[in-house]
């Protein structure tokens, strides 16, 4: 009696984000406390990082694109995969038990693993520009590479090639202008797939960069999601599986959960969700000033798909290739559990930029998908 007396009590006070505010505040409420909890103390333009180059290149007829991120003096980077059918590149640069030697790009395509193709471009670029690994005989630069798959929007015959992934690496490295939402690897991003195209939302790119103190973090993602995508600050759904008539939300989860009830065979289960299969991936990387080694960069990569799990539901399932890259290019002296935690927050920011950027009307995403 006496503790549950005491807990009515706290709850009266509204201290903190207890289950009782969580059950009782109202959302614009509960969203400012969670929004006051955020770690950073600014949030700052993502072109200003120094040392960070970004650039998009996209067809809008095709609706698919590429993002290139470039570091002209490299980067320590590592990686993380958690879903079942990634398509990537080079990857193995940022193993742990790899060499130490630092890339000089992260590119993130449409295309599925047909647009690993921009890649290409993208060393001929920095090439040209003299950037990156110093070889007896040659400049090489190592590049890593993440596809989504957006074959089911727009045309299937089109996808990011070499001179595609040139332009996007001279406009990284010219600074152009970065559109946010249908541009670059978000072109042609969509979610909540796992009934039919029909059902699903238009997503896109969305990045996000902040500081604490002299720590810098930033952001870009891709999402491209077989589950619904949500703000964790509120609860509420952003995107994701619709009615037939496009007027209310599905459940991703609870759909999973009523074709298991309703199939008579684990095989038939399996069959159900097959139209899901391999058309799904969110890919991403987050980029800091501090310096830390590749081992160290892995583990703030793992760090950093926190965001993912909170934002998107289901998360890394077979059917989805979800990626994240994590990056240091400076000389910074961070703790990396701050330095983890803060990424994570930062994607998180970006996700939800990635789809409420990109919507589209029902018309025209009607027009796009392959029903």
């Amino acid at each position: 009696m006496r503790r549950a007396a005491f807990l009515s009590k706290e709850a009266k006070k509204h201290k903190g984000t207890s289950e009782y505010q969580r059950k009782t505040l109202p959302a614009p409420a509960l969203k400012g406390r969670m929004e006051n909890l955020m770690m950073w103390d600014k949030e700052i333009d993502l072109q200003d990082m120094e040392g960070l180059y970004l650039g998009n290149a996209q067809d809008h007829d095709a609706e698919t694109g590429v993002t290139a991120l470039v570091f002209p003096e490299g980067a320590a980077a590592g990686c993380r995969i958690s879903g079942g059918g990634p398509a990537s590149r080079e990857t193995g640069l940022t193993y742990s038990e790899t060499a130490e030697n630092r890339i000089h790009s992260i590119v993130l395509a449409g295309g599925s693993a047909f647009g690993l193709a921009a890649s290409q471009g993208v060393m001929e670029c920095l090439e040209k520009h003299r950037i990156g690994y110093q070889t007896p005989f040659a400049i090489v630069p190592l590049v890593c590479q993440s596809c989504i798959y957006d074959l089911n929007y727009g045309r299937s015959d089109v996808r990011p090639d070499p001179a595609m992934g040139y332009e996007a690496c001279e406009n990284a490295l010219q600074r152009k202008p970065l559109a946010m939402g249908n541009s670059g690897a978000g072109t042609g991003a969509t979610v909540g797939k796992l009934k039919t195209m029909k059902n699903a939302s238009k997503s896109g790119l969305g990045w996000f960069a902040a500081r604490l103190g002299e720590l810098q973090m930033a952001a870009i993602v891709s999402v491209n999601a077989m589950g619904d995508v949500y703000d964790p600050s509120s609860g509420k759904k952003l995107a994701g599986m619709m009615t037939d008539d496009r007027k209310s939300w599905i459940d991703a989860e609870d759909y999973m959960a009523q074709l298991y009830r309703a199939s008579r065979t684990k095989t038939d289960a399996q069959g159900a969700e097959s139209g899901a299969a391999v058309q799904n991936t969110t890919i991403g990387a987050v980029v800091t000033n501090a310096a830390f080694t590749k081992p160290q960069m892995n583990k703030i990569a793992a760090m950093t798909l926190n965001a993912y799990a909170r934002c998107i539901r289901p998360v890394a399932t077979m059917s989805d290739g979800d990626t994240v890259y994590a990056a240091s290019i400076g000389k910074l002296q961070a703790d990396i559990n701050l330095a983890g935690s803060l990424a994570a927050q930062v994607m998180q920011q970006a996700i939800i930029r990635a789809v409420t950027k990109s919507r589209v009307s029902d018309e025209e995403y009607l027009s796009k998908a392959a029903l």
